[in-house]
């Protein structure tokens, strides 16, 4: 299990966030956040409560709804020095600009020769469980982590996502933050128990490509990330009542994956159950099961993945909770193989 610096005191994972950057802020000035409702409104998650008031909108700025024309902006920033965070609303807003995310953020490094890298942070709520439908409630983990030239992370706590946003903000290469807002720990969005932790008030920083080991177990492994990382925790908990020990690996970063912590935990238990609120079809858990099977296909002796189904997002509630894996789906699925 990775060592966590410890604290008395407990963040939400909206407020771990606002603290990283308001702390890279503080210490560059090529440090800035652009994006819809961010400055007066403060992100409609959260995601930057309190910074205008420090930093003013010369530094926190609001855009128009033009999504093509600030990440290209951020985009140019990031190449000319500066160090940029722009706040994609919604990552089913993708694709309105996926040209300048795509084409320009994620390749201009190597379109140039490495004449000139591009250091920015493209931020973007992800995830349902709140009935907001089709266009509102993708994860699309899979889609970013498919494309080359970005590094791609996913906070499930409020520790993840403070030492992950330093890591983001410092880092030379383009940096996809995907954070689930039903983690953020908002009053209109509750959240579930976990993502609540304590969260030092110094700095520190979380490597990219280094899983966690949220639960040591002995009978099977469950890889997931975000939110279902507490729902596997969940399921976790119920099993052990009846003797089933599971392990529960967070990725906390999909580019670069940790695949040597997830390929030793299948050789311990035999059994793998991938997790994942992305659709299921050319996802993130069949590249996992892949790796596994790729690295060490005789430690494997059953698998099982759960995603969401190969159909946009309902907005009926009943559906959406259908097609979303919960709890006790993850459970069904390890009692399955165990």
């Amino acid at each position: 299990m990775t060592e966590q610096l410890t604290s008395d005191r407990e963040l939400t994972m909206s407020r771990a966030i606002v603290e990283a950057i308001g702390d890279e802020m503080r210490e560059n000035s090529e440090v800035f956040y652009m994006g819809e409702d961010v400055a007066d409104y403060g992100g409609i998650f959260d995601s930057t409560q309190g910074l205008l008031e420090e930093f003013g909108h010369d530094r926190i700025m609001d855009v128009p709804i033009s999504e093509t024309a600030y990440i290209g902006a951020a985009v140019g920033a990031a190449q000319a020095g500066m160090r940029p965070i722009a706040e994609l609303m919604f990552v089913d807003f993708f694709g309105v600009c996926m040209d300048q995310i795509y084409n320009q953020m994620a390749k201009n490094t190597y379109m140039s020769g490495g004449e000139f890298s591009v250091p920015m942070v493209l931020t973007t709520a992800v995830g349902g469980t709140y009935n907001d439908a089709g266009q509102h409630s993708q994860t699309l983990y899979g889609t970013f982590a498919h494309l080359p030239g970005m590094k791609v992370v996913v906070p499930s706590t409020a520790y993840e996502a403070k030492g992950l946003m330093h890591n983001a903000i410092r880092d030379d290469d383009p940096v996809v933050y995907m954070f689930h807002k039903r983690l953020m720990g908002i009053g209109w969005m509750p959240a579930p128990a976990g993502p609540k932790t304590p969260v030092p008030e110094t700095d520190y920083t979380i490597p990219f490509g280094s899983a966690d080991v949220k639960r040591e177990g002995e009978d099977v492994t469950v890889v997931t990330l975000g939110l279902h990382v507490h729902r596997a925790l969940e399921a976790a908990e119920s099993l052990a009542a009846d003797g089933v020990s599971t392990e529960v690996v967070d990725l906390r970063s999909l580019v670069p994956l940790d695949t040597e912590t997830v390929v030793e935990s299948v050789r311990k238990t035999g059994n793998l159950v991938v997790v994942d609120e992305d659709y299921s079809s050319f996802g993130v858990t069949g590249e996992i099961i892949s790796r596994v099977a790729e690295t060490d296909l005789y430690a494997l002796d059953s698998v099982e993945r759960l995603a969401v189904p190969d159909v946009p997002l309902p907005y009926s509630r009943p559906m959406e909770d259908e097609v979303i894996p919960d709890s006790d789906d993850i459970e069904a699925a390890i009692r399955k193989i165990v």
